[in-house]
């Protein structure tokens, strides 16, 4: 007696990983590639967000953007594919705080390294680093020129964008730098299970304002900080005012400019075109 043979239906990609290079096989994603293509690459972090957030904030922050934005991206016809996120970064402003798991500068910057050399062995021309984490903001400015000298490659990086200013968190002066009404309200949007608001506390060090020239963003002066100089919570903002609402609508902003941003990475050269006979 012959058996039929067992049959089963292709299960649908799940939003977000259409696009997943790592679901490919080897060759497979070295096939991919072309001049045009752009390999995103999330960076978060895990690490203390205060009481009222997870651990996984900023990881949460920019795999969602990313995976959102790369899905925008392709379907208006940018070559456009997602790695894994890197989790484990640099996070040593909150090195003082249970759960935070963070690796140095130096470690980081060898990570990026090796990552350069496996996408130059992969046949990437383009990586846009997508990064949902303030400490690493200066590692990956770094890193880009390092991976363009020594592997070709065309390197970008990008940032998850909070609301900063009057319009949206008027009671932080401008300084909604962690754990504050933006991220919170991102996450209200993102995974609000995972956000206990009757925990949020303000925490804005209003005595800043005394020297506006020192500050965390375009002030003359930068300065070095950890986040329990400010106080005990770690947080550095006001989050009791976020809202669901206003995550989604910086989930909607952030999702449309890093869309546009691949677009964008994808034609750039830093040459100008050639003259045309």
């Amino acid at each position: 007696m012959t058996t039929a043979p067992v049959t089963t239906a292709p299960r649908p990609a799940a939003p977000g990983t259409s696009r997943r290079l790592d679901l490919l096989s080897g060759p497979a994603a070295a096939a991919a590639m072309t001049d045009a293509s752009v390999v995103v690459i999330p960076t978060g972090s895990i690490e203390h967000h205060g009481a009222h957030l997870p651990l996984a904030t900023d990881l949460i922050m920019a795999e969602e953007v990313a995976a959102a934005a790369v899905d925008r991206a392709v379907a208006a016809g940018v070559d456009a594919w997602l790695l894994p996120a890197l989790t484990y970064t640099k996070s040593d402003e909150h090195h003082w705080a249970p759960g935070t798991m963070w690796i140095t500068a130096e470690t980081l910057m060898s990570t990026l390294v090796d990552l350069g050399r496996s996408l130059e062995t992969l046949g990437a021309k383009r990586v846009l680093f997508f990064n949902g984490h303030g400490g690493n903001v200066a590692p990956l400015a770094t890193a880009l020129r390092e991976l363009r000298r020594r592997f070709g490659l065309q390197t970008f990086a990008s940032h998850v964008s909070v609301p900063v200013g009057d319009a949206a968190d008027a009671d932080e002066h401008g300084m909604p730098i962690h754990a504050g009404h933006g991220e919170t309200s991102l996450m209200l949007h993102l995974r609000p299970e995972l956000v206990d608001m009757s925990l949020a506390v303000r925490a804005v060090p209003e005595h800043l304002t005394s020297t506006p020239r020192i500050g965390f963003h375009s002030t003359p002066v930068a300065f070095g900080w950890l986040s329990n100089d400010f106080g005990p919570t770690g947080v550095i903002g006001d989050p009791t005012g976020a809202t669901a609402a206003l995550g989604a609508q910086v989930f909607e902003e952030n999702v449309a400019g890093a869309a546009e941003s691949l677009a964008q990475i994808a034609r750039f050269s830093p040459l100008p075109p050639e003259p045309t006979s």
